[in-house]
């Protein structure tokens, strides 16, 4: 619900809509009321939106038949007869959430509906207009009600574009890595982020580019930079099974070429994200990314001999840097920093936050004077850790005081706990090992 609520939200603003309490989202039903101006603007929503899978005009609501009836005879005929004009054409469907009807229960439900002022002819393949009753069994699989807690009827707009999910599958991605994106999360982050034609979005993280895929999508011009120099070149070993090496051609520009997109690439460097590379002045509308954790991607940064953790890394093309370790808590305020100089006023900075959930309170989510916390999601990842998907928007222009303006002790403390993460994620596995043993033994 959250990352649903947050899409709908987000993208209602970028077609110039707004968001109010007195739509009507209920977190125990598949179905939302909203208040949308135009249908101009519903359908701009549902070329966007993973989340949602349908969107109609609502007709008719009750908690019973009996209701859907007679809300349905209140609803202004003028508003109806455009679509049930004598040379028109239409189908009835039904849609029942948690519960399966049989094809006699389907038909009796429709006939009830025959009151409706229908002068069309019906058509099964190719209707004009098509029509939905909606019945809601709850989300109680093994508690199924005889009668629905919610019946819809409306006319349907459009549909999502929850297909994109199938058809940007990472299994039948040309070029992956160990923390490639999942297609439907890519979209979501990149609708949470307002991302829309001719953007400029920029991961300073991009790894295989799997983030900039959904953004080049939307009609984005995407740029990426990551300090993994084999990586970003497409170079040594290779992630997917049964394949020892990465192919010659297998890279983040392949990656968008697979899918029409290559247009909107300009490029991804070898660069270490905590020394920005960029002169005054360069704006980017979204940042979107997802920095490592530690877990399947070492947290490392460039840094000095002396500085150094390791004395050397070499790629297969004898390139040698020195990297150190690189904090949590560094990482987000550093990315922070960046996105508050570097973002055009009201760009949104999206990003996941590793959690340990019996620490967690809404004071650790690192903040920005120039940064506001738009939205905060959270997708669980084991029993005691998760990550949450934040959402900031720039709201301030950044001054050279806002600088390091997160290096307050009283403000930067609680977000150490962040370095941590990696120590209490396998804190769990570990625990799990040794009572799968125990058990074993009894």
């Amino acid at each position: 619900v959250e990352f649903s609520l947050q899409e709908i939200t987000s993208l209602l603003s970028l077609y110039g809509g707004q968001f109010n309490n007195q739509q009507e989202i209920r977190v125990n039903s598949p179905f939302w009321i909203l208040d949308i101006p135009s249908e101009e603007m519903a359908r701009g929503l549902m070329k966007r939106t993973v989340c949602a899978k349908s969107i109609f005009e609502l007709w008719g609501h009750g908690r019973s038949a009996g209701e859907l009836y007679a809300s349905l005879k209140s609803y202004p005929v003028e508003k109806m007869l455009p679509y049930l004009q004598a040379d028109s054409t239409y189908k009835i469907r039904i849609h029942t959430f948690n519960k399966t009807l049989t094809q006699a229960e389907k038909i009796k439900k429709i006939d009830a509906l025959e009151f409706l002022p229908f002068s069309g002819k019906v058509n099964l393949k190719s209707p004009e207009h098509v029509f939905w009753i909606l019945e809601d069994y709850g989300m109680e699989p093994n508690n199924v009600p005889e009668e629905p807690l919610d019946v819809y009827f409306g006319r349907w707009i459009a549909d999502g574009q929850r297909e994109l999910i199938e058809s940007y599958s990472v299994k039948k991605r040309h070029f992956i890595g160990n923390t490639s994106m999942d297609a439907c999360l890519s979209f979501i982050m990149a609708n949470h982020g307002r991302v829309k034609p001719n953007d400029i979005v920029f991961d300073p993280f991009v790894g295989t580019g799997g983030l900039l895929i959904s953004s080049a999508h939307f009609g984005a011009y995407v740029y990426g930079t990551d300090i993994d120099y084999n990586t970003v070149h497409g170079l040594g070993k290779a992630s997917r099974k049964n394949q020892k090496w990465r192919g010659p051609d297998e890279n983040i520009r392949a990656n968008l070429r697979q899918y029409g997109l290559e247009s909107f690439y300009l490029d991804a460097l070898v660069s270490d994200s905590s020394k920005p590379i960029w002169r005054k002045g360069v704006l980017f509308d979204a940042i979107i990314t997802d920095p490592p954790y530690g877990i399947r991607e070492a947290t490392r940064r460039t840094g000095s001999q002396k500085e150094a953790v390791k004395s050397s890394e070499r790629s297969t093309e004898n390139h040698i840097f020195i990297s150190s370790s690189y904090h949590l808590s560094d990482i987000f305020f550093d990315l922070l920093k960046f996105a508050a100089e570097y973002l055009v006023m009201g760009g949104r900075l999206v990003y996941w936050l590793p959690i340990y959930r019996p620490e967690y309170t809404e004071e650790i989510i690192p903040r920005h004077p120039c940064l506001k916390l738009i939205s905060n999601c959270e997708q669980m990842l084991s029993s005691h850790t998760s990550r949450r998907l934040i959402t900031m928007e720039k709201v301030k222009e950044f001054k050279d005081q806002d600088h390091n303006s997160y290096l307050l002790d009283g403000q930067y403390m609680p977000y150490k706990g962040h370095n941590s993460f990696r120590e209490k994620y396998f804190s769990g596995v570990t625990k799990r090992i040794a009572k799968e043993e125990k058990d074993n033994q009894k």
